[in-house]
């Protein structure tokens, strides 16, 4: 779902995407702490934003946005 909110995200910044985790964990190390990637733009944005490779990197001690969420997964056990 892109466009709805920009997405933050758990991982601290990192200018590229060198070294980091391919299993879908959190990327925290030797990252910039004070900052967070923001991605998939948000329903005030141009299209080209609404994407999930473009990403923001927010002060994350600072301000509060309108436009920014976070979504909440939950694994489901197997259902047959």
């Amino acid at each position: 779902m892109h466009g709805n909110v920009w997405e933050w995200c758990a991982d601290t910044w990192h200018d590229n995407y060198k070294d980091a985790p391919t299993d879908g964990s959190v990327w925290i190390e030797n990252g910039d702490d004070n900052h967070s990637p923001l991605r998939g733009g948000s329903w005030f944005c141009i299209p080209f934003n609404c994407r999930s490779a473009y990403r923001l990197s927010p002060d994350r001690r600072g301000g509060r946005n309108h436009d920014v969420g976070f979504r909440v997964v939950c694994g489901a056990g197997r259902t047959l």
